[in-house]
Protein backbone atom coordinates (compact mmCIF):
# COMPACT_ATOMS: atom_id res chain seq x y z
CA UNK A 1 0.00 0.00 0.00
CA UNK A 2 2.93 2.35 0.49
CA UNK A 3 3.50 3.04 -3.19
CA UNK A 4 -0.25 3.40 -3.80
CA UNK A 5 -0.60 5.96 -1.06
CA UNK A 6 2.37 7.84 -2.41
CA UNK A 7 0.68 7.92 -5.84
CA UNK A 8 -2.22 9.80 -4.26
CA UNK A 9 0.22 12.11 -2.56
CA UNK A 10 2.07 12.78 -5.81
CA UNK A 11 -1.22 13.63 -7.51
CA UNK A 12 -2.21 16.00 -4.71
CA UNK A 13 1.23 17.58 -4.88
CA UNK A 14 0.90 17.91 -8.65
CA UNK A 15 -2.53 19.54 -8.42
CA UNK A 16 -1.10 22.00 -5.92
CA UNK A 17 1.89 22.85 -8.13
CA UNK A 18 -0.40 23.39 -11.12
CA UNK A 19 -2.51 25.68 -8.93
CA UNK A 20 0.58 27.62 -7.87
CA UNK A 21 1.69 28.15 -11.45
CA UNK A 22 -1.80 29.09 -12.65
CA UNK A 23 -2.54 31.75 -10.03
CA UNK A 24 0.92 33.30 -10.41
CA UNK A 25 0.83 33.60 -14.20
CA UNK A 26 -2.26 35.26 -15.66
CA UNK A 27 -2.08 36.94 -19.03
CA UNK A 28 -2.61 40.24 -17.25
CA UNK A 29 -3.20 41.08 -13.61
CA UNK A 30 -5.87 43.53 -14.71
CA UNK A 31 -8.19 40.69 -15.77
CA UNK A 32 -8.21 37.79 -13.34
CA UNK A 33 -11.30 35.84 -12.30
CA UNK A 34 -12.13 36.34 -8.62
CA UNK A 35 -11.48 32.70 -7.58
CA UNK A 36 -7.95 33.04 -8.99
CA UNK A 37 -7.15 36.03 -6.77
CA UNK A 38 -6.08 36.04 -3.15
CA UNK A 39 -8.44 37.59 -0.63
CA UNK A 40 -7.49 41.25 -0.20
CA UNK A 41 -7.16 40.77 3.55
CA UNK A 42 -9.58 38.70 5.65
CA UNK A 43 -11.40 35.91 3.88
CA UNK A 44 -10.65 32.84 1.82
CA UNK A 45 -10.62 32.12 -1.91
CA UNK A 46 -9.64 28.93 -3.77
CA UNK A 47 -6.30 30.59 -4.55
CA UNK A 48 -5.62 30.98 -0.83
CA UNK A 49 -5.70 27.19 -0.47
CA UNK A 50 -2.76 26.53 -2.78
CA UNK A 51 0.23 27.41 -0.58
CA UNK A 52 -1.13 25.90 2.67
CA UNK A 53 -1.99 22.73 0.77
CA UNK A 54 1.66 22.43 -0.23
CA UNK A 55 2.73 23.05 3.36
CA UNK A 56 0.34 20.31 4.50
CA UNK A 57 1.63 17.93 1.81
CA UNK A 58 5.17 18.53 3.00
CA UNK A 59 4.10 17.38 6.45
CA UNK A 60 2.49 14.22 5.07
CA UNK A 61 5.63 13.44 3.09
CA UNK A 62 7.78 13.97 6.18
CA UNK A 63 5.91 11.16 7.92
CA UNK A 64 7.20 8.75 5.28
CA UNK A 65 10.65 10.30 4.94
CA UNK A 66 11.47 10.63 8.65
CA UNK A 67 10.08 7.28 9.77
CA UNK A 68 13.31 5.49 8.92
CA UNK A 69 15.27 7.67 11.36
CA UNK A 70 13.08 6.57 14.32
CA UNK A 71 13.60 9.81 16.28
CA UNK A 72 17.39 9.44 16.21
CA UNK A 73 19.45 12.49 15.33
CA UNK A 74 21.83 10.54 13.16
CA UNK A 75 24.49 12.12 11.02
CA UNK A 76 22.55 11.27 7.87
CA UNK A 77 19.41 12.95 9.22
CA UNK A 78 21.22 16.14 10.21
CA UNK A 79 22.99 16.26 6.84
CA UNK A 80 19.71 15.80 5.00
CA UNK A 81 17.92 18.38 7.15
CA UNK A 82 20.57 21.07 6.72
CA UNK A 83 21.08 20.38 3.01
CA UNK A 84 17.39 20.59 2.14
CA UNK A 85 16.82 23.67 4.25
CA UNK A 86 19.77 25.56 2.76
CA UNK A 87 18.96 24.59 -0.83
CA UNK A 88 15.30 25.57 -0.48
CA UNK A 89 16.21 28.92 1.05
CA UNK A 90 18.88 29.65 -1.55
CA UNK A 91 16.52 28.78 -4.41
CA UNK A 92 14.04 31.28 -3.02
CA UNK A 93 16.75 33.94 -2.88
CA UNK A 94 17.82 33.04 -6.41
CA UNK A 95 14.32 33.62 -7.82
CA UNK A 96 14.21 37.04 -6.17
CA UNK A 97 17.72 37.90 -7.38
CA UNK A 98 16.99 36.69 -10.91
CA UNK A 99 13.88 38.85 -11.23
CA UNK A 100 15.81 41.92 -10.04
CA UNK A 101 18.69 41.29 -12.44
CA UNK A 102 16.30 40.83 -15.35
CA UNK A 103 14.54 44.04 -14.35
CA UNK A 104 17.84 45.90 -14.70
CA UNK A 105 18.47 46.62 -11.02
CA UNK A 106 22.15 47.57 -10.73
CA UNK A 107 22.64 46.29 -7.18
CA UNK A 108 20.17 43.40 -6.84
CA UNK A 109 21.55 42.16 -3.53
CA UNK A 110 20.63 45.47 -1.92
CA UNK A 111 16.97 44.86 -2.79
CA UNK A 112 16.71 41.08 -2.77
CA UNK A 113 13.63 39.80 -1.00
CA UNK A 114 14.93 37.72 1.88
CA UNK A 115 11.63 36.00 2.61
CA UNK A 116 9.35 34.24 0.16
CA UNK A 117 7.53 31.02 -0.68
CA UNK A 118 10.55 28.70 -0.82
CA UNK A 119 12.16 30.38 2.17
CA UNK A 120 9.00 29.77 4.19
CA UNK A 121 8.96 26.13 3.12
CA UNK A 122 12.60 25.84 4.17
CA UNK A 123 12.00 27.26 7.64
CA UNK A 124 8.83 25.24 8.23
CA UNK A 125 10.60 22.08 7.09
CA UNK A 126 13.59 22.73 9.33
CA UNK A 127 11.76 23.51 12.56
CA UNK A 128 8.97 21.03 11.86
CA UNK A 129 11.51 18.25 11.38
CA UNK A 130 13.34 19.16 14.57
CA UNK A 131 10.13 19.04 16.59
CA UNK A 132 8.97 15.79 15.03
CA UNK A 133 12.31 14.11 15.68
CA UNK A 134 12.61 15.50 19.21
CA UNK A 135 9.13 14.64 20.48
CA UNK A 136 8.34 10.94 20.57
CA UNK A 137 4.79 11.06 21.91
CA UNK A 138 2.20 12.23 19.35
CA UNK A 139 0.08 13.75 22.13
CA UNK A 140 2.95 16.00 23.15
CA UNK A 141 3.48 17.03 19.54
CA UNK A 142 -0.21 17.93 19.29
CA UNK A 143 0.06 20.04 22.44
CA UNK A 144 3.10 21.85 21.06
CA UNK A 145 1.18 22.64 17.87
CA UNK A 146 -1.72 23.99 19.92
CA UNK A 147 0.64 26.13 22.00
CA UNK A 148 2.20 27.52 18.81
CA UNK A 149 -1.20 28.52 17.43
CA UNK A 150 -2.50 29.93 20.73
CA UNK A 151 0.71 31.85 21.32
CA UNK A 152 0.53 33.25 17.80
CA UNK A 153 -3.05 34.44 18.37
CA UNK A 154 -1.84 36.31 21.45
CA UNK A 155 0.96 37.94 19.46
CA UNK A 156 -1.47 39.02 16.74
CA UNK A 157 -3.97 40.36 19.26
CA UNK A 158 -1.38 42.38 21.16
CA UNK A 159 0.53 43.59 18.12
CA UNK A 160 -2.13 44.87 15.71
CA UNK A 161 -1.68 41.61 13.85
CA UNK A 162 -5.08 41.70 12.18
CA UNK A 163 -4.58 45.17 10.69
CA UNK A 164 -3.14 45.78 7.24
CA UNK A 165 -0.69 48.46 8.29
CA UNK A 166 3.00 49.03 8.87
CA UNK A 167 2.28 48.92 12.61
CA UNK A 168 1.34 45.26 12.28
CA UNK A 169 3.70 43.22 14.48
CA UNK A 170 4.59 41.04 11.48
CA UNK A 171 5.67 44.07 9.45
CA UNK A 172 7.49 45.63 12.41
CA UNK A 173 9.44 42.42 13.04
CA UNK A 174 10.49 42.06 9.40
CA UNK A 175 11.48 45.72 9.06
CA UNK A 176 13.55 45.52 12.23
CA UNK A 177 15.37 42.35 11.20
CA UNK A 178 15.76 42.79 7.44
CA UNK A 179 15.10 46.42 6.53
CA UNK A 180 12.46 47.78 4.18
CA UNK A 181 14.43 47.25 0.98
CA UNK A 182 14.38 43.48 1.49
CA UNK A 183 10.62 43.17 1.99
CA UNK A 184 7.62 42.70 -0.26
CA UNK A 185 5.38 45.73 -0.70
CA UNK A 186 1.75 44.80 -0.12
CA UNK A 187 -1.03 46.55 -2.02
CA UNK A 188 -3.64 48.50 -0.07
CA UNK A 189 -7.32 48.70 -1.08
CA UNK A 190 -6.84 52.37 -2.04
CA UNK A 191 -4.03 51.51 -4.46
CA UNK A 192 -1.18 52.46 -2.15
CA UNK A 193 1.55 50.09 -0.98
CA UNK A 194 3.20 49.37 2.36
CA UNK A 195 6.14 47.27 3.43
CA UNK A 196 4.38 44.10 4.55
CA UNK A 197 5.61 40.66 3.58
CA UNK A 198 2.90 37.95 3.38
CA UNK A 199 5.69 35.40 3.91
CA UNK A 200 7.02 37.25 6.95
CA UNK A 201 9.24 35.64 9.55
CA UNK A 202 6.77 35.82 12.42
CA UNK A 203 3.88 34.52 10.30
CA UNK A 204 5.99 31.47 9.45
CA UNK A 205 5.51 30.28 13.03
CA UNK A 206 1.99 28.83 12.50
CA UNK A 207 3.25 27.09 9.36
CA UNK A 208 5.15 24.74 11.66
CA UNK A 209 1.82 23.64 13.13
CA UNK A 210 0.48 23.19 9.59
CA UNK A 211 3.36 20.86 8.78
CA UNK A 212 2.80 18.88 11.98
CA UNK A 213 -0.90 18.40 11.19
CA UNK A 214 0.12 17.05 7.78
CA UNK A 215 2.60 14.78 9.56
CA UNK A 216 -0.20 13.36 11.71
CA UNK A 217 -2.24 12.57 8.59
CA UNK A 218 0.79 10.88 7.07
CA UNK A 219 1.17 8.77 10.21
CA UNK A 220 -2.43 7.64 9.87
CA UNK A 221 -1.82 6.67 6.24
CA UNK A 222 1.18 4.62 7.31
CA UNK A 223 -0.78 2.56 9.82
CA UNK A 224 -1.27 -1.15 9.15
CA UNK A 225 -5.03 -1.03 9.63
CA UNK A 226 -7.58 -1.41 6.84
CA UNK A 227 -7.48 1.48 4.34
CA UNK A 228 -11.12 2.50 4.82
CA UNK A 229 -10.54 2.83 8.55
CA UNK A 230 -7.53 5.08 7.96
CA UNK A 231 -9.46 7.28 5.57
CA UNK A 232 -12.29 7.55 8.09
CA UNK A 233 -9.84 8.73 10.74
CA UNK A 234 -8.42 11.42 8.46
CA UNK A 235 -11.93 12.45 7.41
CA UNK A 236 -12.99 12.92 11.02
CA UNK A 237 -9.84 14.93 11.71
CA UNK A 238 -10.48 17.09 8.64
CA UNK A 239 -14.09 17.79 9.60
CA UNK A 240 -13.08 18.69 13.17
CA UNK A 241 -10.39 21.05 11.89
CA UNK A 242 -12.81 22.70 9.46
CA UNK A 243 -15.51 23.14 12.09
CA UNK A 244 -13.07 24.47 14.69
CA UNK A 245 -11.51 26.88 12.21
CA UNK A 246 -14.80 28.31 10.98
CA UNK A 247 -16.17 28.59 14.53
CA UNK A 248 -13.08 30.38 15.84
CA UNK A 249 -12.96 32.65 12.78
CA UNK A 250 -15.65 34.82 14.38
CA UNK A 251 -12.97 35.98 16.80
CA UNK A 252 -9.81 35.23 14.82
CA UNK A 253 -10.37 36.02 11.11
CA UNK A 254 -9.29 33.73 8.31
CA UNK A 255 -6.30 35.53 6.84
CA UNK A 256 -3.62 34.09 4.58
CA UNK A 257 -1.34 37.11 4.70
CA UNK A 258 -0.84 36.78 8.44
CA UNK A 259 -1.38 32.98 8.26
CA UNK A 260 -3.86 33.19 11.12
CA UNK A 261 -4.41 30.09 13.30
CA UNK A 262 -7.95 29.71 11.95
CA UNK A 263 -6.48 29.80 8.45
CA UNK A 264 -4.23 26.89 9.47
CA UNK A 265 -7.16 24.86 10.82
CA UNK A 266 -9.49 25.45 7.88
CA UNK A 267 -6.90 24.85 5.16
CA UNK A 268 -5.63 21.70 6.90
CA UNK A 269 -9.23 20.53 7.11
CA UNK A 270 -9.77 21.03 3.39
CA UNK A 271 -6.42 19.43 2.56
CA UNK A 272 -7.17 16.39 4.75
CA UNK A 273 -10.53 15.81 3.09
CA UNK A 274 -9.08 16.29 -0.38
CA UNK A 275 -6.35 13.77 0.41
CA UNK A 276 -9.02 11.30 1.53
CA UNK A 277 -10.98 11.85 -1.68
CA UNK A 278 -7.93 11.32 -3.89
CA UNK A 279 -6.87 8.20 -1.99
CA UNK A 280 -10.37 6.76 -2.34
CA UNK A 281 -10.59 7.65 -6.03
CA UNK A 282 -7.07 6.64 -7.07
CA UNK A 283 -6.12 3.84 -4.69
CA UNK A 284 -9.45 2.20 -3.95
CA UNK A 285 -11.50 2.89 -7.07
CA UNK A 286 -8.40 2.76 -9.31
CA UNK A 287 -9.53 5.81 -11.31
CA UNK A 288 -6.04 6.89 -12.27
CA UNK A 289 -5.95 7.91 -15.95
CA UNK A 290 -7.26 11.43 -15.34
CA UNK A 291 -4.52 12.00 -12.76
CA UNK A 292 -1.57 11.25 -15.04
CA UNK A 293 -0.65 14.91 -15.82
CA UNK A 294 -0.84 15.83 -12.14
CA UNK A 295 1.25 12.79 -11.23
CA UNK A 296 3.87 13.98 -13.71
CA UNK A 297 3.91 17.44 -12.12
CA UNK A 298 4.00 15.92 -8.65
CA UNK A 299 7.16 13.91 -9.27
CA UNK A 300 9.33 17.01 -9.86
CA UNK A 301 7.50 19.75 -7.94
CA UNK A 302 10.41 21.87 -6.75
CA UNK A 303 12.18 21.77 -10.10
CA UNK A 304 9.16 22.85 -12.11
CA UNK A 305 8.23 25.55 -9.59
CA UNK A 306 11.67 27.14 -10.02
CA UNK A 307 11.63 26.67 -13.79
CA UNK A 308 8.18 28.27 -13.99
CA UNK A 309 9.43 31.23 -11.97
CA UNK A 310 12.41 31.71 -14.27
CA UNK A 311 10.32 31.36 -17.43
CA UNK A 312 7.71 33.81 -16.15
CA UNK A 313 10.40 36.40 -15.51
CA UNK A 314 11.94 35.91 -18.95
CA UNK A 315 8.56 36.25 -20.65
CA UNK A 316 8.09 39.58 -18.87
CA UNK A 317 11.50 41.09 -19.68
CA UNK A 318 12.18 39.82 -23.21
CA UNK A 319 10.52 42.23 -25.61
CA UNK A 320 9.59 42.19 -29.27
CA UNK A 321 8.85 45.57 -30.86
CA UNK A 322 8.66 47.09 -27.40
CA UNK A 323 6.15 44.53 -26.10
CA UNK A 324 7.04 41.70 -23.73
CA UNK A 325 6.67 38.13 -24.92
CA UNK A 326 3.98 37.69 -22.30
CA UNK A 327 2.12 40.69 -23.69
CA UNK A 328 2.52 39.40 -27.24
CA UNK A 329 1.04 36.01 -26.40
CA UNK A 330 -1.76 37.52 -24.36
CA UNK A 331 -2.77 40.04 -27.03
CA UNK A 332 -2.68 37.28 -29.66
CA UNK A 333 -5.12 35.27 -27.57
CA UNK A 334 -7.20 38.40 -27.06
CA UNK A 335 -7.59 38.77 -30.83
CA UNK A 336 -9.22 35.34 -30.94
CA UNK A 337 -11.09 35.56 -27.64
CA UNK A 338 -12.18 39.17 -27.04
CA UNK A 339 -13.03 38.42 -23.39
CA UNK A 340 -10.02 39.76 -21.44
CA UNK A 341 -10.64 37.54 -18.41
CA UNK A 342 -10.92 34.39 -20.50
CA UNK A 343 -7.85 35.33 -22.54
CA UNK A 344 -5.89 35.90 -19.34
CA UNK A 345 -6.91 32.46 -18.08
CA UNK A 346 -6.05 30.80 -21.40
CA UNK A 347 -2.58 32.34 -21.22
CA UNK A 348 -2.09 30.80 -17.78
CA UNK A 349 -3.25 27.40 -19.03
CA UNK A 350 -0.90 27.59 -22.02
CA UNK A 351 1.93 28.46 -19.65
CA UNK A 352 1.07 25.38 -17.59
CA UNK A 353 1.05 23.31 -20.77
CA UNK A 354 4.54 24.50 -21.70
CA UNK A 355 5.85 23.64 -18.24
CA UNK A 356 4.15 20.27 -18.48
CA UNK A 357 6.16 19.44 -21.60
CA UNK A 358 9.36 20.10 -19.66
CA UNK A 359 8.46 17.99 -16.66
CA UNK A 360 6.95 15.26 -18.88
CA UNK A 361 10.29 14.78 -20.64
CA UNK A 362 11.95 14.30 -17.26
CA UNK A 363 9.22 11.88 -16.20
CA UNK A 364 9.58 9.76 -19.33
CA UNK A 365 13.33 9.60 -18.79
CA UNK A 366 12.74 8.68 -15.12
CA UNK A 367 14.63 11.76 -13.97
CA UNK A 368 13.37 12.92 -10.60
CA UNK A 369 15.24 15.91 -9.21
CA UNK A 370 15.32 15.83 -5.43
CA UNK A 371 17.27 17.67 -2.78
Amino acid sequence: MKSERLLSLDVLRGITIVGMILVNNPGTWESVYAPLRHAEWNGLTPTDLVFPFFMFIMGVSMSFALSRFDHHFSRSFITKLVRRTVILFLLGLFLSWFSLVCAGVEQPFSQIRILGVLQRLALAYFFGSLLIMSVRRPANLAWISAIILIGYIVLLALGNGFELSEQNIIAVTDRTLFGETHLYREWLPDGGRIFFDPEGLLSTLPCIAQVIIGYFCGNILREKTEIHHRLLQISILGIVLLFAGWLLSYGCPLNKKVWSPTFVLVTCGFASLFLVFLTWLIDIRKKQKWAYPFHVFGTNPLFIYVVAGVLATLLEVITVSGISLQGKVYTSILLILPDAYLASLIYGLLFIGFNYLIVWVLYKKRIFIKI
